[in-house]
């Protein structure tokens, strides 16, 4: 099991088209064979701050989610919505997940 916590500093006049962009993606994403778990969130405090959470059953299983046309894409384009690059942290779950 691979997980992480991603966070999205996305520029302020970006924000909007960065949540209905990601918002498209999540019930895709849920769906793959790999996704464990996939949540978007969206800081209270901070509206221009997006907070993925997200369990694959292996690092092969994220790396093909991320090897989909939408995600190369996004990839290539993702300065352009934020204000700097991602900041993920590996997680370990200590439950089962779901």
């Amino acid at each position: 099991m691979y997980a992480f916590i991603l966070h999205a500093h996305t520029r302020p006049e970006q924000a909007e088209a960065f949540e209905r962009l990601f918002r498209a993606y999540v019930e895709p994403s849920r769906a793959e064979p790999g996704c464990l778990e996939y949540h978007m969130l969206r800081d209270a405090q901070d509206p221009t701050l997006f907070i993925f959470y997200e369990v694959w059953a292996s690092r092969e299983a994220l790396a093909e989610h991320t090897a989909l046309p939408h995600m190369r894409e996004f990839h290539e384009r993702r300065m352009d919505y934020l204000r700097r690059d991602f900041e993920i942290r590996e997680v370990e779950v200590l439950g089962p997940a779901g």
